[in-house]
């Protein structure tokens, strides 16, 4: 290669570019320069650097009549020729040709002018590919070219800018273009040289500034790993991930982490002490793993960055980031337009749901919220993809670019590594296919030819059932829901759901149930962790031990667990209200959680027992309730989210309430605090009957059919033969509803009811209208059903319209 004076129009220092620059440097390093020229002042860091313009890929190509040999191999490819002989052609071409002399001399002399900045000799920076057709908001070509990381010394620098030029004809990324429908030869490629992070030091990773499987737009996701960020783009780690709430996140009094998760972690990437290898993947230390990449306060400055970053650009952004395991600080190394969810139409939502029931074969974390069927077709690597047939189920340790050609044509994929920002995660959102990924054992699990049902569709953990199980598929069309004078609000329990009902546009949460965070994500008796130190040695123990590792006060690990499952619910229906039913097992119930037993007593019928408002004054469950408190609290006073309102379940009398709301304030919930409300369920008939004094008590009633009606009517709800007594329209249980409402409103106390019976009897809802009941709140598959009954009973004459 000849050394010739430096062609000063083929460098670009990153603050002198801007994101009108995509043409001449691509859109990942346009997006570079604009941040470090526009977001510096803000606080954001974007290590320096310089790029090489696209003209001077077009003269490199020029020179060795590169252009029309590479036109030929694309000819060859369109009549028949193998993509891999093709690709394989096309990038020895390119390693064999010089580059010009002049860019030789314009890199030498830029790389020469960065180690002066930097203060050092020969630093080591990272070379990233940047497609003048990359990284738009309707291509995402993220993850076709390559990156080098760790390059040390002009002539290496050299030698990776050559092999940045090659890559933007890997075989995927021609595979890629010609899906698109992209000219070869008009994509040009530019070459980022960055000052390495020395995030081998520290760690790296990934953020979106929305739920990548949901598209709800009020979260950043951080998906975060030790060492350099490749292992979390690739997906061939399990990170940690954390969600901050977008809209509180710039009140620094407020702490609004809402979802944090500790990831395997299992290998990182780091320096190479070898000559030939610039980067190697090694196993990570077992403390490591158990260990926190981030504090929360980093967490918090990322997001926060992530939010100036998306405000800036006007869309969502796909964001990674690292740390400087030197210095402590926190760099943007590369920052993009997000375009799965943003091409999405906002106005229907499917919705999936399984028919039937089976025991997992193997879970992970579920990328969308599909269905799909297949068989399986288990691959160890990318060399056996001939083997792979349209419409099964991919089952593979982890993918990259070069799987992509038969990801397109599977039911579903599963991988033993990766979290929601990996490699098989994006893609399998960006071609609408049901993915699990990080499950840990799907390769050893699954046979090939097995035929599998994935689902995605139950919240935030996905499964591999064993065969073909029956499910339903509906779209609802969200622009023609019609309004309605009283609120329609959804029931949740499952918190890992939420963000997938965010675009219905209820009216709130009128029931969150606390004990399905407590049984799925908890599954520890809450006295058990209270009273940790006074359990004797066994089984409960041990297991206690083993769900709690990493936590030296055990009772922590309750409140956080507790405080993130409430956390996510709340945050998707921000500043609507969020009623939180405090926990209502009964005895048989609480036994059964982790080292339960010996904190719970026999009872002949725990459904009038020792349940809801009486345990959380008594001596026995006291302590346990004072966690449930200490979660709300957190909730409230540290995430800032004062949308939730606390329900108390099952209270029987007035002396009862005044005993549970002067707990509740011992704990710090003290009602009126901080705007802080408190309801009761209305389902013992004495809540109807005193309804007057409740009214002083509470801000609100929820009326809960079921239980109303059993005690009201005297039928047991679960006898078979008593079934066709048990009904919610009969004259007493509608007068007691009346009644109360009538009550309550004197009071200016708002009533709604939590049941099923609006949905499927459009007379239960001309009832509760008639009443004058202020909402109804339904599971999210019938909310279109229910809105429709209420709007038809609104609407008749003599009523009063939705305004």
């Amino acid at each position: 290669m000849g050394e010739e004076r430096p062609d000063t129009d083929w460098i670009r220092w990153f603050e002198d570019l801007s994101g009108e620059d995509v043409a001449s440097v691509g859109g990942k390093n346009a997006s570079l320069g604009e941040m470090t020229a526009r977001l510096g002042g803000q606080g954001i860091r974007v290590p320096a650097g310089f790029a090489t313009a696209a003209s001077a890929y077009r003269a490199f190509l020029a020179a060795g009549d590169l252009g029309e040999r590479i036109a030929e191999q694309i000819e060859a490819l369109h009549e028949g020729a193998e993509l891999s002989q093709v690709g394989g052609a096309i990038r020895r071409m390119i390693l064999d040709a010089e580059l010009p002399g002049r860019l030789v001399a314009a890199v030498r002399d830029a790389y020469g002018s960065l180690a002066g900045r930097l203060g050092r000799r020969d630093p080591d920076v990272a070379v990233r590919s940047s497609a003048t057709a990359e990284d738009l908001p309707e291509a995402s070509f993220a993850g076709q070219q390559e990156t080098f990381l760790n390059i040390t010394g002009q002539d290496a620098l050299l030698d990776a800018c050559r092999r940045c030029y090659a890559s933007l004809f890997t075989d995927r990324a021609i595979s890629y273009r010609e899906d698109q429908g992209f000219d070869h030869l008009r994509v040009a490629l530019s070459v980022g040289v960055q000052e390495m992070v020395r995030s081998d030091l520290a760690g790296a990773g990934v953020m979106f500034s929305l739920d990548t499987d949901s598209g709800f737009p009020r979260v950043v996701l951080v998906n975060a790993a030790f060492g350099l960020g490749e292992s979390v783009v690739a997906g061939t780690v399990d990170p940690d991930e954390d969600l901050v709430f977008k809209p509180l996140s710039g009140d620094e009094r407020l702490s609004p982490v809402i979802s944090r998760k500790t990831g395997g972690k299992q290998s990182k990437v780091v320096y190479s002490e070898a000559g030939d290898r610039p980067t190697v993947t090694v196993e990570t230390p077992e403390a490591e793993r158990a260990a926190r990449v981030l504090t929360d306060d980093e967490v918090l400055r990322l997001a926060r960055w992530a939010v100036i970053i998306e405000k800036h650009y006007g869309r969502p952004m796909d964001i990674e980031w690292a740390k400087d395991g030197r210095t402590g600080e926190l760099s943007v190394v590369q920052a993009r337009p997000e375009t799965v969810q943003t091409r999405k139409e906002a106005a229907s939502l499917r919705s999936y749901r399984l028919k039937e029931s089976g025991a997992p074969l193997v879970s992970g974390l579920a990328i969308g919220d599909a269905i799909a069927a297949g068989r399986v077709c288990n691959l160890r690597s990318a060399a056996e993809i001939d083997r792979f047939e349209d419409g099964a189920v991919l089952v593979t340790g982890v993918t990259d670019p070069d799987w992509e050609p038969i990801m397109k044509r599977a039911a579903a994929i599963v991988t033993d590594h990766g979290g929601r920002t990996s490699h098989a995660a994006i893609v399998s959102r960006e071609l609408g296919v049901a993915a699990l990924v990080g499950t840990g054992d799907a390769g050893r699990v699954l046979r090939d030819g097995q035929e599998v049902t994935v689902s995605c569709a139950e919240g935030e953990e996905g499964h591999v059932y064993d065969g073909f199980l029956d499910y339903a598929q509906r779209d609802i069309d969200l622009s023609d829901i019609p309004a309605t004078r009283t609120d329609v609000m959804l029931n949740i329990a499952n918190p890992s759901a939420a963000f997938r009902w965010w675009r219905l546009p209820a009216d709130g949460i009128g029931l969150a149930r606390m004990e399905f965070v407590i049984n799925n994500h908890i599954k520890i008796h809450p006295m058990a962790l209270a009273r940790y130190d006074e359990l004797p040695p066994g089984d409960a123990r041990r297991r206690i031990a083993e769900l709690t590792r990493g936590y030296e006060d055990k009772a922590a690990y309750f409140v956080e667990r507790l405080a993130y499952g409430i956390a996510r619910i709340a945050a998707a229906w921000w500043p609507k209200p969020v009623i939180v039913r405090m926990s209502d097992f009964k005895t048989n119930e609480y036994a059964r959680l982790v080292g339960g037993e010996p904190f719970e007593p026999a009872e002949e019928n725990p459904m009038l027992g020792w349940r809801g408002a009486s345990r959380y004054y008594s001596e026995g469950y006291r302590d346990g309730f004072a966690l449930e408190c200490r979660a709300l609290c957190r909730v409230r006073d540290v995430m800032g989210l004062t949308n939730t309102v606390v329900m108390i379940p099952f209270c029987r009398t007035l002396g009862e309430a005044d005993d549970v709301l002067a707990t509740m304030a011992e704990h710090g919930l003290e009602r009126g605090r901080g705007g802080l409300e408190v309801y009761v369920m209305a389902e013992i008939p004495s809540n109807v009957i005193l309804a007057d004094g409740f009214s002083e008590r509470f801000d609100g009633f929820s009326v809960g059919s079921n239980d109303l009606t059993q005690l009201t009517l005297g039928v047991d709800r679960d006898s078979e033969r008593l079934a066709p007594l048990f009904d919610e329209r009969d004259p007493a249980v509608v007068r007691s509803i009346e009644r109360l409402v009538e009550t309550a409103h004197a009071h200016h106390r708002k009533t709604g009811l939590c049941g099923q019976r609006p949905s499927d009897d459009p007379d239960f809802a001309r009832i509760l209208v008639g009443a004058g009941i202020d909402s109804v709140s339904v599971t999210p598959d019938s909310f279109l059903a229910v809105k429709e009954n209420v709007a038809k009973a609104e609407n008749e004459p003599g009523r009063p319209t939705a305004g």
